[in-house]
Parts: C-alpha cells; structure tokens; sequence
C-alpha cells in the first residue's frame, strides 16, 4: 500500500466514528482547556485556541492517528512562572522555540527513546493519569447543589447504559444532549459552560510575539521553551504508545515529534498557548468510536465552531455532564487489573509501577513520575543482568596453573562481584583468564579486569587473558593499563 493510500484510509476510512468522536471530545475539551488557561495565568481564549489550533494541525502533521492534542495542565504548569514575570507575548515566543526544538527532536528520531519505558512504567504512567483526573474533577463535586450529583449519576447512566441498546451514536454525546434536555426542562440552578469563563467571540488573528529579537531574549525563553518541549513530548509518545495498544495499530514516534512542534509553533501565531497530547481526550475519542485523523480535525475544528457559532447552545450545557464524561475516563484508564497484579508480579515490577504512581501524585507532574519510573527500571535491570554471570576455575595437574573462566555479562553492576569472585592468596606461577563466554561493556568492566590482573602480578604470577571477542578486545586495547604496565605485556587473544 502506498503513502498515499495509507493517508487516504487514515482520513476516511472510519468517517461516521470520527465525526461523532470528535464532536464529543470538543465538549469535552472546554473545561479543561478553560482550567488549564488559568494554571498558565492567561486567559481562557489563549488555552481554547491553543486546543482548536493544535489538534487541527496535529491531524494533519502528526504520526498517530486518532490522538488528541491540546493545551495540558503538564505543560500550563511551567508557564505560569514565565506569564507572571515577563508576559503574555514571551509566552507565545517561548511557545514557538518549544515547537522548533521538538521538530529538531523529530529530525533525531529521539522518538526511539520510547523503547526504554517499560511496562510497568506505562502502567504507573495511565493509573496515576486516571487518579488526577478524578481528582481534578472534585471542584466541580464539592459545594454544588444535590442536584448536581443526580445529574452526574444520570449522564454515567446513559454513558454506560446506551451501548446496550446502540453504538451508532457515542453514548457520551447521548449523555451530554440527556443531561442538558434536563436541566433546561426543569430549569435547574447549576453550573453551567458559561460560568467556567468568558468565551472568545471573534477568531484569532496571525501575529508574531511582540518582543525585542536579542539575546537576552532567547536566554529568559529558552529554558522555559526546553523544558516544554520534554515534558509535552514525553507526555504526547506516552499517550501515542497508549493509543498504539487500544487500537492495536502503529505509529511513527518521530513523526509524533514533528506534529507536536508545528501543532505548538502554529498555535503560538494565533494567540494559543503550548500544549501537547492529552491521554484523557485521546481516551474518550477512541473509545466513542474515534480511529482517524478526521475525528482529531473534528474535535479541533468542532471546538472552533462551539465557541463562535453555537456559542448560545454551549453556555447552557451543565458542567455535570462533562464532569461524568472526565469520570468515566477516570475509570476506564485506569488498569484495574494491576491491582490484583502487585501480589501477581515480581515485586521489582510492582515497585516501579507504585513508584511512578506515588511520584506523579506527590508532584502533580507526569514526566517526573515517568522519569523516577525508568530509572528504577533500569536500576532493578542493572541489577538482575549483574546476577547472570560466572566464574569457574580448573587447576592442572602440577598445581602451578589455574584457569579461571568467566560466563556472562561483566559492566559497572558486576564489576565488584567479579573482583571478588578470584583467589589472590593462592601461590601458583600462572593465571589464565578465559572471558571467551563473556561480554566487557563499560570501562568498569575493564577497570575490574585491570584490578585483577594487577593483583595477581603483584604477587609474581603470570596472567594471561585469552579469548576476548572483537567489542570486548577493542575495549581492552582502548582502556586497559595491564598492558601497558610492563614492556613485554601478553597478549590479548580474541576468538
């Protein structure tokens, strides 16, 4: 099948389910772009434009399909610093270095680093998810009228409910339309969209950052503008990878990286703030029916249409029907499963899992909980791979030799075990190493071989080591001083 082909069926091959997906994920979109604008300190229209210019322009430059992408609270939490000190316009600047820099990200394939998350990281990543955004719903849950929650439990109705009787309408569009018919039948005093915050009432305009282009410029953005483009990256492949497993498809990382940089640079131009992939919505879109590009251009496009055309319907919509919608997303993140997993697992697993989940929910930041998560991964690998090698040993016949042979993997972790694992005291003439069933990858690991044949010549003994392949001799000839301690050294023989 051909590129264009692959584009064609990305676009219309799914055109009902992306149309109505869409249009649900725009509802529900508001709130949180709304409350995310607040997070940045700017005003509700610089986040709702920054979600209509994003996810337009991601549909049609980003690597997975079906993805929402918009203004985050991971990434409005690093702008309020830069809004308070400097202003609004050094945000959109900041906003359009972000996006540059996640484009050279993409042009670097940086992408690939997705390889090194491993599951049990991906599952701290989507259950802590689940629980902020339950928890970013207890605003709208705590000093409201009874009846609020009545309607709450009506809309979870419907949503749950409706499939039963039919899928040809996704049922939380069915609950927001049910929910709102109510309230306006019996004139219900509740929190509607219009109380969130003033709406725009024009469309953006193109305009590039009023700020002076000078060096001290790029030194205040900058660090703002990195730190962006990691955490909205880091955030976008994640969802990206968890979009990947729902709709068991897959996507191009680094072309993700690309989408999110041109979605974040044009967002800039109109007045939006940075945003990145939003796991929640993305969730929302694939599970009311959501698989390609369009639903993603729906929902961007739709929001646009919400707030300048049909911007009387959207004030009277109840903020209860998108805040069953959020919890319905809560639940239906979250891994259940891995629950009964902890006991299940090995506990290495579920310690990285927990501790992924703990950090998120003690910063109110995912890349940090996602960055403790892969460096505990990689700490409990280090460990496990430092544990899978060997050291046996033959003496000959006249009890003046030994051979020592080593199996297995010898780096920074094993390094000290492999020292220990050889007898200095033991009077013989000559040592021979044998490492032909053994790998040296680091400089430990060839400073440990070092110590070793330091050791036994210090107390006279001929050491021989024998067998080394190619990438462990080049790292031997590179690194080692045993060899280059005496004017006559043996050498080191490779398979």
């Amino acid at each position: 099948m051909n590129a264009f082909s692959i584009y064609r069926r990305e676009w219309f091959s799914n055109i009902r389910g992306d149309l109505l997906s869409g249009i649900v994920v725009a509802l529900a979109l508001i709130p949180e772009a709304v409350g995310f604008s607040i997070i940045a300190g700017v005003d509700p229209k610089v986040g709702l434009f920054a979600s209509v210019a994003i996810a337009c322009v991601t549909a049609f430059t980003g690597g997975r399909p079906a993805m929402i992408s918009a203004a985050t609270a991971a990434t409005a939490v690093l702008m309020g610093p830069l809004v308070r000190d400097h202003g609004i316009q050094y945000l959109f600047a900041a906003t359009i270095l972000m996006g540059f820099i996640q484009i050279i990200a993409g042009a670097l394939k940086l992408g690939r680093v997705m390889r090194f998350v491993s599951k049990s990281v991906m599952t701290g990543f989507v259950n802590s998810l689940a629980i902020l955004i339950f928890v970013a719903q207890i605003p709208q849950l705590t000093n409201v009228p009874s009846v609020t929650y009545a309607l709450i439990a009506l809309a979870l109705a419907v949503i749950y409910l409706f499939p039963y009787l039919t899928r040809i309408v996704p049922s939380p569009l069915v609950a927001i339309v049910v929910v709102t018919g109510v309230a306006l039948v019996f004139q219900l005093d509740i929190k509607t969209v219009a109380d969130l915050g003033e709406m725009p009432t024009a469309l953006p305009i193109f305009s590039l950052p009023d700020i002076p282009l000078t060096f001290e410029t790029l030194r205040i953005i900058f660090p703002y503008s990195l730190a962006l483009a990691a955490v909205g990256l880091l955030e976008s492949l994640l969802t990206a990878k968890i979009v990947d497993e729902m709709t068991d498809t897959t996507s191009s990382k680094s072309r993700e990286c690309f989408g999110q940089g041109t979605g974040n640079i044009v967002s800039a131009l109109f007045g939006g703030m940075g945003g990145c992939a939003m796991i929640g919505q993305s969730v929302i879109n694939v599970t009311s029916g959501g698989r390609g590009r369009l639903s993603t251009f729906t929902a961007g496009a739709f929001l646009l249409v919400l707030l300048l055309v049909l911007d009387d319907i959207l004030r009277i919509v109840p903020v209860a029907a998108l805040v069953a919608i959020m919890i319905m997303v809560s639940i239906g993140t979250f891994s259940w499963k891995s629950i009964v997993d902890i006991k299940r697992n090995p506990g290495t697993s579920s310690i990285v899992m927990l501790a992924t989940v703990a950090t998120v929910l003690a910063t109110q930041d995912l890349s940090k909980g996602v960055i403790v998560g892969v460096l505990l991964s990689g700490v409990f690998f280090a460990g496990k791979v430092a544990r899978l090698f060997n050291v046996t040993s033959s003496l000959d016949d006249e009890g003046r030799a030994r051979t020592y042979q080593v199996e297995g993997q010898i780096f920074f972790a094993s390094a000290e075990s492999f020292i220990g694992s050889f007898d200095f005291a033991e009077q013989l003439e000559r040592v021979t190493i044998d490492v032909s069933r053994a790998h040296l990858w680091d400089i430990s690991a060839v400073g440990a071989l070092d110590q070793v044949v330091m050791k036994f010549r210090r107390h006279g003994m001929e050491v021989f080591v024998l067998g080394a392949n190619a990438a462990s001799a080049s790292m031997i000839d590179r690194f080692a001083l045993h060899d280059k301690s005496e004017a006559d050294p043996p050498g080191i023989q490779k398979h």
